[in-house]
């Protein structure tokens, strides 16, 4: 498992499986697994999460809450898709 602190930017895709803390900004894919912890001010074009998110998603063509997802902050997106067994608390606004 491994923890990371700070600012992470990147263009393609990536997984975090175990614990981030800060801002993370890409032009493509974000996955939060489902043993991951994640606190931080997202800004990605496809987000899907399994694991725990404690921040904002500030900007996103598509969001995803699978499986036991606990999402905790306020999301901005186009595009949203929440499973049954999802906790989410916060605001969503949706855009075009």
């Amino acid at each position: 498992e491994t923890d990371l602190v700070g600012d992470l930017k990147y263009k393609d895709s990536l997984m975090i499986c175990g614990k981030f803390k800060g801002t993370i900004k890409t032009e493509g894919y974000l996955i939060i697994d489902a043993n991951a912890y994640v606190e931080a001010d997202i800004t990605a074009k496809f987000v899907k999460i399994a694991g725990n998110l404690k921040g904002n998603i500030l900007d996103s063509y598509r969001i995803e809450m699978v499986n036991n997802a606990k999402v905790y902050g306020n999301i901005k997106t186009e595009v949203l898709k929440i499973d049954d067994g999802v906790i989410f608390e916060g605001k969503c606004e949706m855009k075009k």
